[in-house]
């Protein structure tokens, strides 16, 4: 499946596995979380798309790396 997040207004599609749906809002808390870091920030400018893979978010970026985000 795949839902819309919106963070710093950029929105990135998340897509994960529908038994996941938990994992998605735990990924909505780790945002809120991370609102004031901008490293994170600068970060997330260069973002493509997220997989959620139990309680770890894959952030792909646009040239192809990934970083991995854990959410519990």
């Amino acid at each position: 499946m795949m839902k819309i997040v919106t963070f710093k207004k950029r929105s990135i599609p998340v897509y994960y596995p529908v038994d996941q749906s938990m994992s998605v809002e735990r990924f909505n808390d780790k945002l809120r979380e991370l609102e004031m870091n901008f490293d994170f920030r600068k970060k997330w400018k260069r973002i493509k798309s997220v997989e959620m893979v139990r309680d770890v978010a894959i952030l792909q970026y646009n040239d192809g790396t990934k970083l991995y985000l854990e959410v519990s």
